[in-house]
């Protein structure tokens, strides 16, 4: 077109250009990987206005392609001031209706028209020139963005106002700036997922809380509802014992005495039910627990027999939880030693070992021991060893919960006939 005002960079200037739009580049790359993600489609959208000013355009945008449904939509665009924006008109485009431009995409390379104007007149109304004529495009430049070797979209850029020739070396940087923004695109895609997984979660973890808090509750109303019968019968049983140990034989009464001992296991039992429901993640009063002060108050207010010494190793260290769970946790594993120490001198040892990153304990007695086949079995809720006692085999199932919460692990050695050492570690 004779009218048109061509613009095209003097040679003298080109290594300056040059230059200047790799300058630019970098400013807008360092911007990209600087900022928050949550601020990106007007991070886009000032990128597309500086490249634009740079060449010269009047129009510049982000383009997606839908290869599943043949189409393609405008995402981002700048227009220069007394342009007209063509956003809102070019969405869901059918892919038919640019087929030189897919063309070249598909093949990784870019669509350059130079000047609109000389392309060939056609009748038909969706031919490129029909399409890009009524926009007021003089020149047109548009590169492929590709991700995973998979086309995703293209970055345009429009000239009105002037017919625009890009040099070689312009469209390498605008090649580079393409691919710049489909990573950024793909990180603030990864990013929406990211949020989108910690939103469910949050979600789940709530719903999870409150399925427990209500657990929690019924199984103490449960209990609650267990033990009233429960005390009433057991009270019921020893007022008539006592009000008949002259009448009746020690062998009649001997039923009775069963009746009695069921109900203490019954007891143990809803007692270590209470225990187990509310150790759990969900805890305001964690504070500095000093398991030297713990260890002392734990030996003065537990039964411990005559015949049995609880050693407990000096300058244990201070841990940060709830110190309720750390008493349940070490109280437990002391029973359980005593219970099943058959020795004249029972001894029982708690030491500790200090690693890198957390804390080895060791609660060792010189009781029974335990057969290597129970190992994997004793840590399970109601599991126990013997059914003559009336432990509701709850205990170590809640002291390995309160290691696991703790970020711990737990395992055990054990000699029958001599001793068993449990061993756990928690975080520092």
């Amino acid at each position: 077109m004779k009218n048109a005002k061509v613009i095209d960079i003097v040679d003298g200037n080109i290594v300056d250009n040059q230059i200047q739009f790799q300058d630019l580049l970098i400013s807008i790359s360092e911007k990209f990987i600087n900022h928050d993600l949550s601020d990106i489609d007007n991070l886009i959208e000032t990128s597309l206005r500086q490249i634009g000013q740079f060449v010269n355009a009047d129009r510049s945008y982000v383009f997606t392609y839908d290869l599943v449904n043949k189409t393609t939509s405008n995402t981002h665009e700048w227009c220069n001031i007394g342009i007209q924006p063509e956003k809102e008109n070019l969405q869901n485009v059918p892919v038919d209706f640019i087929k030189e431009w897919m063309n070249a995409h598909e093949k990784g390379k870019a669509f350059y028209v130079p000047e609109v104007a000389l392309l060939p007149k056609s009748e038909d109304e969706y031919s490129l020139r029909n399409l890009l004529e009524p926009q007021g495009i003089k020149s047109l430049i548009a590169i492929p963005q590709i991700r995973d070797n998979k086309l995703i979209g293209f970055v345009g850029f429009d000239s009105v106002r002037h017919i625009y020739n890009y040099s070689d070396n312009e469209k390498d940087i605008l090649f580079v700036f393409a691919n710049m923004l489909a990573n950024v695109q793909q990180r603030k895609e990864q990013d929406d997922i990211i949020k989108e997984q910690e939103r469910k979660k949050e979600i789940l973890l709530k719903n999870l809380s409150d399925r427990n808090e209500k657990l929690n509750e019924y199984a103490q109303m449960v209990s609650h509802d267990l033990k009233s019968p429960l005390i009433n019968m057991n009270n019921l049983v020893e007022w008539f014992i006592m009000d008949n140990k002259d009448l009746i034989s020690e062998e009649r009464m001997q039923p009775l005495r069963n009746v009695l001992f069921n109900a203490e296991k019954m007891d143990a039992l809803i007692k270590g039910i209470l225990d187990y429901s509310v150790v759990s993640e969900e805890d305001s009063l964690n504070n500095e627990v000093d398991l030297n002060e713990l260890l002392a108050e734990l030996k003065m207010m537990m039964a411990i027999p005559e015949n049995i010494f609880v050693i407990v190793q000096e300058n244990l260290p201070s841990l940060y939880g709830n110190k309720l769970k750390f008493q349940q946790l070490f109280q437990n594993l002391i029973q359980n030693a005593i219970k099943f120490n058959d020795k004249d001198k029972g001894i029982i040892e708690v030491t500790c070992k200090t690693k890198d990153d957390h804390y080895e304990f060791a609660v060792s007695d010189n009781g029974i021991g335990i057969s290597a086949v129970y190992f994997d079995k004793i840590f399970k809720t109601f599991t126990k060893l013997e059914s003559s006692s009336s432990s509701s085999g709850v205990g170590l199932a809640i002291v390995k919960k309160v290691v696991e919460l703790n970020q711990g692990t737990i395992w055990l050695e054990s000699e029958e006939g001599k001793g068993t050492t449990f061993f756990f570690t928690l975080k520092k």
